[in-house]
């Protein structure tokens, strides 16, 4: 015959086993839920964000080819003098 303290335990434990798979489950769905809202929050502001540089490289591209083309900067005095090419020293972390 069967212990009738020793029943209520095995319903017990079989009781607590079913409420952990229970918030198992629902804990598995919630994070789910939230892996799928971040998933498409990261790919519509890519998509914003493609938009975007898109706009921005058709209006450099626009404000491109109707400005005049950039004449060459002036040669510094420094590429006259090879001296000044050298790397100067500081006095004051002379120790």
């Amino acid at each position: 015959m069967a212990n009738p303290t020793n029943n209520k335990e095995t319903q017990a434990r079989a009781e607590a086993s079913f409420k952990r798979k229970e918030q198992q489950a629902r804990d598995g769905k919630l994070a789910t839920a939230e892996y799928e809202a971040a998933s498409t929050a990261t790919r519509e502001k890519t998509a914003r964000l493609r938009k975007l540089r898109e706009a921005k490289e058709a209006a450099d591209l626009a404000a491109a080819a109707i400005a005049p083309p950039k004449k060459p900067a002036a040669k510094k005095a420094a590429a006259k003098n090879p001296a000044a090419k050298g790397v100067k020293k500081n006095a004051s972390r002379a120790s």
